[in-house]
């Protein structure tokens, strides 16, 4: 069964294109809309991850927003992002209205430098902006045997607290990374609303309808047109559970950093000009502060073993653990290429026409 947001075989969509090719692309065009050549590679890296990921409503679909809202001002091209408050533990980014995927991995940056140092770190983001998905940054801290924990207030409001209509509140996503030794990371990434709003954007771009539950009408009728997601709202994830998640995000990733939350919150799908001032926070817990990483990442593996080779349901056929489809299909992508659809191969044609730039080749 697929996924949320996967993308199911499409005989007449364009050959998959390749990551580095698709990297190198989106490099252009940043570079092209002003950022220097450090950040654009960086962004283009971190973009093009999210794609060979799976997380296909967060990579390069989102390149022609993001170059939207630089032409219009949204987005400062040349920010001084820096600490700006700093105790113990704890350190406070401002992200100067730069592009997100540069505020929110310098602040991962930072977090595991304290870790390091001090076994545990929170370091939160204000004036951010949309940064893809959560997995890239919870992720970080893996590579230095490090737990990860992200945290963000999403860019758009289209969640109601729970028995309300009027959205105050956004998908806000955690996520969450461990460290493993022969097994892959177990890295949880998820929306607090049942499904993210990149996602309802991927499928208005394929037009398809939406699956029952995902969304529903102001008066509570079930929405299936995703081009029609204006005019409802998300479900939480998990009932009152999830609008609870949401909440407290808000306060850990918003309130608290000074950033925008709720009526605050700029819609960046429709303006295109007012800074968003998003909010983030990440923290890293660094293993060797409590036990060697060897035999806690050992002591994962056996466990996520145990868990595969777990009796299931009839109609299953092995029990999962959270970042076990990303590693396959980042290998699988890794090999085969990024699918793009045409929809979305038109819409980057046309951007690097726009720019003058060469578009991606066809093959």
């Amino acid at each position: 069964m697929a996924a949320p947001g996967d993308v199911g075989a499409d005989l007449s969509a364009p050959p998959p294109v390749d990551a580095e090719t698709l990297e190198h692309f989106v490099g252009r065009v940043l570079r092209a809309v002003g950022l220097p050549d450090g950040d654009a590679d960086k962004v283009a890296r971190l973009i093009v991850t999210a794609d060979l990921q799976g997380a296909d409503g967060h990579g390069v679909f989102r390149l022609p927003q993001y170059v939207r809202r630089i032409r219009a001002g949204g987005i400062n091209v040349r920010p001084r992002i820096q600490v700006v408050r700093q105790s113990g533990a704890t350190a406070l980014v401002d992200g100067d209205n730069g592009m997100g995927h540069l505020a929110v991995s310098f602040a991962a940056e930072r977090a595991i430098e304290i870790a390091t140092e001090t076994g545990i770190a929170w370091v939160g983001v204000r004036r951010g902006n949309h940064a893809g998905p959560a997995s890239l940054y919870a992720a970080m801290p893996v590579e230095q045997d490090q737990i990860g924990i992200y945290f963000a207030i999403g860019n758009a409001n289209h969640l109601a607290p729970w028995g309300g209509v009027e959205p105050l509140l956004s998908t806000n996503p955690i996520a969450i990374a461990v460290p493993a030794g022969e097994c892959p990371p177990v890295v949880l990434d998820m929306a607090t609303s049942v499904v993210s709003f990149g996602t309802i954007k991927s499928y208005a771009k394929r037009n398809e309808p939406m699956p029952p539950g995902w969304m529903i009408d102001k008066h509570g009728e079930p929405l299936l047109d995703p081009t029609r997601a204006d005019e409802g709202l998300l479900l939480p994830l998990g009932g009152y559970k999830g609008y609870g998640l949401s909440l407290m995000i808000t306060f850990l990733a918003g309130v608290l950093n000074g950033a925008a939350f709720g009526r605050d919150v700029v819609d960046f799908n429709h303006d295109d000009v007012t800074p968003t001032n998003t909010g983030q926070a990440i923290a890293a817990i660094d293993i060797a502060h409590f036990r060697e990483p060897g035999s806690f990442k050992a002591a994962v593996d056996e466990f996520v073993t145990e868990l595969a080779r777990s009796r299931t349901l009839p109609n299953v056929r092995a029990v999962r653990v959270p970042g076990e489809r990303t590693h396959r299909t980042f290998k699988q992508r890794s090999r085969e290429g990024i699918p793009l659809s045409a929809a979305l191969r038109s819409e980057l044609d046309e951007l690097a026409g726009s720019l003058g730039l060469e578009r991606l080749p066809a093959a």
